[in-house]
């Protein structure tokens, strides 16, 4: 889990290095092409019905995506965008609780409401180097990361698999999405000139995302959320934020101000509460 930590925290700052050369639909729809082929070659497909690799790919991958690679497009910082998508722990344990039936501890509860005051904190600073738009549709992404953990979650249900083939073959779902909304959207003509005059940095991006966050990152992330409780496994993306916000600032140069710093602090308390709290609150309190 740690090194998934490390490989999505310098994902951040691949997506900004790749939406620089390529529209961000297209960029998502690239990004899966490449992690389903030839990948599907050596893999052989779990035998799970067809709606969870649809229900898969189209929230996860699709709409978390299409989300993220537009809000970095119209501004929002690489540092500041690993930070804000990890509420999507806690859109975790709301969506657990109504669908999953998982059941809530104390600590559970005051760390969503740290995280919630967290987000609010850095939403109210849209203005300091930060789009409102760019966080909004952070936000969304957040959202579809939950809904995809929760299909995850049921995967268990269908007995041992490997869940790195099932992400491979669920690879192949978004793609189609992705071209025809770029086509819609971005239009056919900066497809064309993206792919004709795609450069090596943004190859690199590409390949990165693709084999490196995708294929390992998810691999191991929905072998985890298969086998363990959603609200236990969810909240370790939050520390995502740490290699994020040093990528960015390292690599190209993004400054917090100091409500950042408060909504993020508030942010990484609601993940120690979430963690940690039943040894804090003690036995009879988690128990409660």
């Amino acid at each position: 889990m740690l090194v998934v930590v490390v490989v999505w925290g310098v994902n951040f700052a691949a997506i900004k290095i790749g939406v620089a050369g390529v529209p961000p639909l297209l960029l998502g729809g690239l990004r899966f092409s490449l992690a389903a082929f030839p990948a599907v070659l050596f893999f052989k497909a779990p035998r799970v019905p067809l709606r969870w690799y649809l229900l898969y790919g189209m929230t996860i991958s699709v709409g978390q995506f299409a989300f993220l690679f537009s809000a970095m497009h119209v501004g929002m910082p690489s540092g500041l965008a690993s930070l804000v998508l990890q509420s999507q722990a806690f859109f975790t344990m709301l969506f657990a609780r109504f669908w999953l039936k998982e059941r809530w501890q104390a600590n559970q509860v005051l760390g969503l409401l740290l995280a919630g005051l967290g987000l609010v904190l850095i939403g109210s600073a849209h203005g300091l180097n930060m789009p409102l738009g760019g966080f909004a549709l952070t936000v969304a992404a957040a959202v579809m990361w939950a809904g995809g953990n929760i299909v995850s979650r049921s995967l268990g249900r269908f007995g041992p698999m490997d869940q790195q083939a099932f992400v491979v073959w669920a690879s192949l779902v978004p793609p189609l999405p992705f071209f025809l909304l770029s086509f819609w959207i971005e239009g056919p003509q900066a497809m064309v000139h993206a792919v004709l005059h795609l450069q090596w940095q943004s190859f690199a991006a590409l390949a990165y995302l693709a084999w490196a966050a995708t294929l390992f990152g998810y691999g191991v992330w929905t072998r985890m959320l298969s086998r363990y409780p959603a609200n236990r496994v969810a909240p370790f993306s939050l520390l995502v934020p740490l290699v994020g916000l040093s990528t960015g600032w390292v690599v190209f140069g993004e400054a917090l101000q100091a409500v950042h710093f408060a909504g993020g602090a508030l942010l990484m308390a609601g993940l120690l509460l979430n963690v940690f709290g039943a040894r804090w609150f003690g036995p009879r309190a988690a128990q409660a």
